[in-house]
């Protein structure tokens, strides 16, 4: 009798809960993978060229949190669970307190497409398939970084207050004026939102981004005059 009450009694739980399982070591090999090809793609492909540690820091933590989410979803094998799990995750995209720019939303949905292929690989995929998939991403994002588009342009909001030189025949002096304030050889200016209450306007102003580079890089650069 005690020995049938240990043996329905498990030993390696507790509350239920097993300690560990063979999950376990797939999770920390998915989970090592993950983080690799996250590095590769986010410290060496887009931080070297964008320089935007708070993007860093974002697209770590936000694909880290994806292929956890995806993984736990996976374990519990209810497909209507995973698809609120993955609406959920890209629904985040929404709810953001300032507007991101095309490439650093590439790069997001980049980072989460990653941890979801390297969180719900199963037996049905090998890891030549998997490892392919990666290796791919990287290779192009790799080749359209450094190969194929050598010029980055980017693009900057400022807050202009000579609205007298915001006039279509006096687009020159206005290109003269902002780049000898910025210090930046700008290739082409767009007006866009004039206040004259303010005397201001709002100017976008395109610049090649890999060879110069605003400090702090905000997104809305005030010029004034200096009298």
């Amino acid at each position: 009798m005690h020995s049938i009450l240990l043996k329905t009694i498990p030993d390696n739980t507790l509350f239920g809960i097993s300690y560990m399982n063979n999950d376990f070591y797939s999770l920390l090999f998915r989970m090592s993978l993950n983080l690799v090809v996250l590095t590769i793609l986010i410290r060496f492909l887009y931080y070297q060229k964008a320089k935007r540690k708070d993007y860093l820091f974002t697209y770590y933590l936000i694909g880290m949190i994806t292929f956890f989410l995806c993984f736990g979803l996976k374990k519990l094998d209810i497909d209507t669970g995973m698809g609120l799990g993955l609406f959920a995750i890209f629904s985040i995209l929404r709810y953001r307190t300032e507007g991101i720019e095309i490439k650093e939303m590439t790069y997001l949905f980049l980072v989460i497409g990653i941890s979801v292929v390297n969180a719900l690989s199963s037996n049905k995929i090998s890891l030549a398939e998997v490892g392919l998939i990666n290796g791919v991403l990287l290779l192009i994002t790799f080749g359209l970084e450094n190969l194929w588009l050598l010029r980055h342009e980017t693009r900057k909001v400022i807050i202009y207050e000579r609205i007298d030189l915001i006039k279509p025949e006096r687009y020159e002096e206005l290109m003269a004026d902002v780049q000898e304030r910025t210090g930046l050889k700008i290739n082409r200016i767009v007006v866009g939102k004039i206040d004259f209450l303010r005397d201001s306007a709002q100017l976008l102003i395109f610049y090649d981004g890999d060879v110069q580079q605003f400090g702090s890089q905000p997104d809305e650069i005030p010029l004034q005059n200096d009298n």
